[in-house]
């Protein structure tokens, strides 16, 4: 879940934290080769944010280059704290609050935050909602999810949705976090219009999803960004979550409730049309559920040229969006495969690889303290300040869980290679996954 794309990769290279690379502007590519707990990738191709420090700044979680998922990663971090229990040291708290520019919008990251923002400074609609998401749930802190929230409507595009810069055509995944966070803050998001044309984030969303007139396989996915372009796992998974008015906490699925996966209807008329929100998230839930492998245990990713790998990252995020649909039968092959499979990814990764991860429990109404034999709420407080309070059960050692977050420089540009050989797919928002 940050700015480039998930980390659901096995490597670091493959898998980067998973939203950050969906985010990246020049994502698409990316993400449909990175995985889901990455941050915005915007960054690969525009101006930087401020230059690395040489010295982490107190407060930060992880121990990686924040330079493009600083708050990115924090805000996950936070959130995923907050959802089970505990309580996160305020220095990581006034970290990311002192992101946050004088207009309301956050960039990934700000060496000097005592400095104001100027007109090169990097605004970025993923690290704005992510930032929401994770204030709103800790609470006290209205003055700056209100300004956040309006520097987000400002932005919104005509079609209804966001990219990840502002001023470049929306996607998928940049529309679904900035839904997440609308509803985080309290706004309706239907009630939230273009200025211009006056559409929902539902309008702009829903124009990235393959209909009735796509190939038979390829039918209810979501695309990253331009309709017509590929099917893309990483923007169907986010949007299979946005489009039910839902960020990244879901709240644990009712198994007693559950409701079947079922493909696209497209016979006749009716159901043929994803004429409405929760029409399209169960067309995209059918869709990723298609695209686990044989075992229907993970979705698969790869690098340009290289043979497709599982990808936790993207795994993750279905895993999620499945459970907000009612999907709980679903998601459970990929939830067990995770729990034998994630922990190293997520070591590998930092603490929002370990966000996701716990996210996903939460979802599924797992103990993300007993993760396959692993405390995650453990190895994610271990990646940053010691927590001000946490809930009884969090007793682990995890200091060795402790391995940082970011995406290295070296990553985004290898990812920004990619892009610009394979696609301009995304210049958009996340560098994660298309699969």
């Amino acid at each position: 879940m940050a700015p480039m794309a998930s980390m659901a990769h096995q490597a670091p290279l493959t898998h980067p934290v998973a939203f950050l690379a969906r985010r990246a502007a020049t994502a698409l590519a990316a993400a449909a080769v990175l995985g889901t707990a990455a941050a915005p990738a915007a960054y690969a191709d525009a101006a930087a944010p401020s230059a690395s420090p040489k010295k982490l700044p107190d407060g930060l979680y992880g121990t990686k280059d924040p330079q493009y998922d600083g708050v990115w990663r924090q805000s996950l971090a936070l959130l995923a704290q907050d959802t089970v229990g505990v309580r996160p040291a305020a220095s990581g708290v006034r970290w990311l609050v002192g992101q946050q520019c004088a207009d309301g919008a956050f960039t990934a990251f700000r060496a000097e935050p005592g400095k104001p923002c100027d007109a090169k400074t990097m605004r970025d609609t993923n690290q704005t909602a992510a930032a929401v998401q994770a204030l709103a749930a800790l609470g006290g802190h209205g003055d700056i999810v209100r300004k956040a929230v309006s520097w987000l409507k400002s932005v919104q595009n005509d079609d209804g949705g966001w990219s990840s810069m502002p001023g470049s055509p929306s996607d998928a995944n940049s529309t679904s976090v900035v839904i997440g966070a609308l509803a985080a803050a309290g706004e309706k998001p239907q009630s939230v219009t273009s200025k211009k044309g006056g559409k929902t984030p539902y309008d702009g969303l829903l124009t990235f999803q393959l209909g009735c007139d796509a190939k038979e396989g390829e039918r209810g996915a979501f695309t990253f960004q331009l309709k017509g372009a590929a099917p893309n796992a990483d923007a169907t998974a986010a949007a299979a979550t946005g489009a039910l008015g839902k960020g990244f906490v879901v709240a644990p699925a009712d198994q007693r409730a559950d409701t079947p996966v079922k493909p696209l209807n497209c016979e006749g008329s009716g159901d043929a049309k994803k004429d409405h929100p929760e029409r399209a998230a169960a067309g995209g839930g059918a869709y990723l559920v298609a695209q686990l492998d044989k075992n229907g245990q993970h979705l698969r990713s790869a690098m340009p040229g290289a043979e497709k790998q599982p990808d936790v990252g993207n795994t993750a995020d279905a895993v999620v969006a499945l459970a907000a649909g009612g999907h709980g039968a679903a998601a459970a092959k990929p939830l067990k495969w995770l729990e034998k499979n994630a922990t190293d990814w997520a070591k590998q990764n930092g603490p929002a690889a370990y966000a996701q991860l716990v996210l996903a429990a939460h979802a599924t109404g797992t103990d993300p303290r007993s993760f396959g034999g692993t405390d995650l709420v453990a190895a994610l407080n271990a990646t940053g300040p010691k927590p001000a309070a946490a809930a009884q059960q969090d007793t682990g050692d995890a200091d060795d869980a402790a391995d940082g977050g970011g995406i290295g420089v070296w990553w985004v540009i290898g990812v920004g290679l990619a892009i610009g050989a394979g696609i301009g797919f995304l210049l958009s928002s996340r560098k994660k996954n298309q699969l």
